[in-house]
Order: C-alpha cells, then structure tokens, then sequence
C-alpha cells in the first residue's frame, strides 16, 4: 500500500480491482483524457497475486509500462487481497488516503455487477470511499476532498451506456498498454482453457470498441454509466444523430 506524500494531483482517477482492469475497459479514455492535457492516475486494489497467470511482481512491472503507454501520471496498487476483496471501513480509508492526496474531480469505477466478484465490491468500495473522503472528520492527516464525478465503466455490462467516449484515435495505443501484460495474454499453456488465444485478442477487442462506438456513431468507442441525471443546456449542441 502506498504510505508515502504523494506529489501529483490528478484531474481523473481510475479505479480497478486487477492490474490490466483499467486497460481493457477504460484505457482509451484515459489516453483521449491525457491528449487533452487532463491528468490521469490509476489506483489498481490488488497485486493480482491469485491470477491463474503471473506473479505479482511480473504484473507490477508490466503495470508499469502500461501506465507509460497510456500517459497516466501516477499508478500505485494497494495490498487487499486478490479475490477477496472486503467492503470494509479500513479499506474505504485506504482509499480515501489516496483520494485526498490525488484530489481528483473524476473518478472511475468498474461497474457494479461483474462476473469477479473482486470487481463487483470495488465498484461499491469506490464510491462509499468517494464519500467518506469529503467527511472532515475521517481524519487521515490530510483535508478531506470529495470527487465531483463517479462514472462506471461497463464495457462487460449487460446495459446500455449513459455515454460512449470516441476513442478512435487512441484505440491501437489502447491495444499496446493491453498487451504489455505478456504474463496474462501472450500464448502460454497455463490457463489455455479459460484465456482468449494471444491472436484473437485484438480481433474481439477492437469488435467490443467497434460496437459500442457504432451505437454513439463513431469508429470505436468505450461505454460508461452514470448514475444521476444528466443536464443540457442547448439542445442544439446534443452529439449523436437521432435518425
């Protein structure tokens, strides 16, 4: 777990259970994010140390050199347990540490129904950390901050998106910082029965992005949900063609 200064502020943080999460579900937003001069971090929960693939120090360095490809200014991982996960008072502190150092506007977590469970309470975990952040009296030595905006990546949802982000420009970059996890997608017979072959990687991802950027009428897109209203000030200034 992180227990020194940090010294960066961040404009929008994501939040994952797993190492390579935030690749495969919001890495194009991250870089579209950065080329807009926006600072980005990533706050991964695990080491990822009960991965059928890997070890835990094999997924920090590939970790890094994600974070690099993706242009994210800071990327740490806290110590909670890979696949067991807790939504408990001293984990939303751990987080509300790294909220109030970070300060960030935007955060973005996973979805809040998954298929790993891991990925599930994170999304859960996040947001009541998002809140107990701004409480003065959750005293972690630092001033309390409260994100302005929670977002949910639901690429692996059944749901329809709130939005899309256009990440057509990014999408092959989006494709390295994936793969830089040679422990997890490059062809191996550990886990053969579960993993997607190395080569079919692209083609299913780039399909994933294909679809949901064809629903907001660009070339590829990432999905995201959030949980309050939106609000228009022009109707003219709407994006997407209605028919």
């Amino acid at each position: 777990m992180p227990d020194e200064a940090i010294d960066f502020r961040a404009d929008i943080l994501a939040i994952a259970a797993h190492r390579d999460d935030v690749e495969q579900t919001c890495g194009g937003t991250l870089l579209r994010m950065a080329a807009r001069g926006l600072r980005t971090a990533i706050l991964d929960l695990t080491r990822g140390e009960a991965g059928t693939r890997g070890t835990a120090e094999e997924r920090a360095q590939e970790a890094k050199e994600a974070a690099g490809i993706l242009g994210v200014g800071w990327r740490d991982a806290l110590d909670l347990p890979d696949g067991a996960i807790s939504n408990n008072l001293e984990n939303r502190v751990a987080i509300v540490r790294i909220l109030r150092q970070l300060r960030p506007r935007a955060v973005i977590l996973p979805y809040w129904q998954a298929r790993h469970p891991d990925h599930a309470i994170t999304a859960t975990l996040g947001a009541e950390a998002c809140f107990l952040s701004g409480l003065k009296k959750i005293d972690t030595g630092t001033e309390p901050h409260r994100p302005f905006k929670i977002v949910y990546a639901s690429l692996y949802a059944d749901v329809r998106p709130t939005f899309i982000v256009d990440i057509t420009p990014f999408v092959e970059q989006r494709h390295l910082a994936l793969m830089a996890y040679r422990s997890q997608y490059a062809n191996q017979s550990s886990g053969s029965a579960i993993f997607v072959p190395e080569e079919e990687i692209r083609e299913r991802t780039f399909a994933e992005a294909r679809h949901y950027g064809l629903l907001a009428g660009v070339r590829f897109g990432e999905p995201f949900v959030q949980k309050e209203v939106g609000l228009v000030d022009d109707l003219t200034l709407l994006p997407v063609q209605s028919i």
